[in-house]
């Protein structure tokens, strides 16, 4: 399947408006149970970033599924032995550590182990 063409412009707009939606009151908690805002530095750049995705929860870890792998940059960042990532979960950031891997098919998933939220029991 090929990836849609969209502009950096373009992209830029439809993230600020998933980041304004998970911020609304009504509908953020709703958005929020599927989206969520992370924030990485870049390998190359070391620059920081910030990108809404679609994920699944199950306990301390979540799995966001990369739509057009090879159309997105970011999950590069977390090839190999992963790197540090940041998840803004229910209104709270929540740092981890994020692996990408890439199937025999393509298709490109992102672990993302969350650390233990400082104070609460393990």
């Amino acid at each position: 399947m090929r990836a849609p063409v969209f502009t950096s412009r373009a992209v830029r707009c439809v993230n600020a408006g998933v980041e304004a939606l998970t911020r609304t009151p009504r509908l953020g908690r709703v958005v929020g149970r599927s989206i969520a805002m992370i924030s990485y530095v870049g390998r190359r750049s070391g620059r920081t970033f910030r990108t809404p995705v679609a994920y699944r929860r199950t306990g301390d870890e979540l799995l966001v599924g990369v739509q057009f792998p090879d159309a997105k940059n970011w999950w590069r960042n977390f090839l190999g032995a992963g790197g540090p990532i940041t998840v803004e979960l229910e209104g709270a950031d929540r740092t981890g550590h994020a692996v990408a891997t890439r199937d025999e098919r393509g298709r490109v998933e992102v672990r993302v182990r969350l650390d233990p939220v400082p104070g609460e029991p393990d």
